[in-house]
């Protein structure tokens, strides 16, 4: 028998590889792909620039910021509030008019067909055998013009002119801002200043970015990963180990940094990066949603 290539026309078998070659260059479909280790941020890298932090902050669910990137984030957030409640007052005001509007022609029509009724009563009878033209007891429809009638014809070629279109309604925006991580609020106050301890003193921070082990606990001096658990000292903002944590800190619940007395809320757990295990608790799968054929 001869040998069968992965491009083979000749089969009449459409096969799973020729029928994921296929998907990938139609451009129709949903693919996913699965991420290595090198697409997950580090531990002490920014949520949102993904760069290793110069001034980090962290928030109380121990997801760590470039300072700059969230205050410029929170103030972005405010901007786009701003706009949609200015937007949201614009289309009340204008529902208000209409309303408004619409009140003041329903008691003119009212007022004229009580005047027509007026103006239809007689003191004489009315010869039964000529119809004067507008006389009363004679419905005349009103004459609507060409251009009249095809300005009230729909069009099927704009999405928002079309028979089935309906008014955007634009609804009361949230004042609130949210972590782009996490999704509860977030405000400025609530953010906490971090302090790594470097290995070396001595680097700067252009040579501690170019090494992958830059940073050791504060009171331990071990050293610190994706895989190490970690936390945040509130008082001190200094980064120890969950080891440390649990074996020296919670005993006293002092920091030992500045000597300041903790509670458990004082405690914040890293959000780690991936680990390149599967088993590791990130979802390394990302997802493309592409048009798909339909019969």
């Amino acid at each position: 028998m001869t040998r069968h290539g992965k491009n083979c026309t000749a089969g009449a078998v459409y096969t799973y590889h020729e029928k994921k070659k296929d998907t990938a260059s139609s451009g129709y479909g949903t693919q996913t792909v699965r991420l290595s280790k090198d697409a997950v941020k580090d531990f002490d890298c920014c949520c949102l620039s993904l760069q290793p932090c110069k001034d980090p902050v962290v928030t109380p669910d121990g997801y760590i910021y470039e300072k700059e990137a969230i205050l410029e984030y929170i103030l972005h957030q405010k901007k786009e509030i701003a706009r949609q409640l200015k937007a949201y007052e614009k289309q009340r005001s204008k529902l208000k008019t209409e309303q408004e509007e619409l009140s003041k022609a329903a008691k003119e029509s009212q007022v004229k067909g009580f005047l027509e009724k007026e103006m239809s009563i007689v003191s004489k009878p009315l010869n039964p055998f000529t119809a004067v033209s507008g006389g009363p007891g004679v419905d005349v429809e009103p004459s609507t013009s060409a251009e009249e009638r095809n300005k009230q014809l729909p069009s099927f070629w704009i999405p928002s002119l079309t028979p089935e279109a309906k008014a955007t309604v634009l609804k009361k925006p949230n004042k609130t801002i949210y972590c782009p991580m996490s999704g509860k609020p977030l405000k400025m106050k609530d953010l906490t200043a971090v302090k790594f301890t470097p290995v070396d003193d001595k680097v700067d921070r252009v040579g501690l970015i170019n090494r992958q082990d830059r940073y050791v606990c504060a009171v331990t001096h071990d050293m610190l990963g994706n895989s190490v658990p970690c936390a945040v000292l509130r008082p001190s903002g200094a980064v120890v180990t969950l080891e440390c944590v649990e074996k020296l800190i919670k005993k006293d619940m002092v920091d030992p940094i500045n000597t300041q007395k903790m509670t458990e809320k004082d405690i914040i757990v890293l959000q780690r990066g991936g680990t390149g295990f599967s088993g590791s608790g990130v979802q390394l799968q990302a997802k493309e949603s592409r048009p798909v054929m339909q019969a």
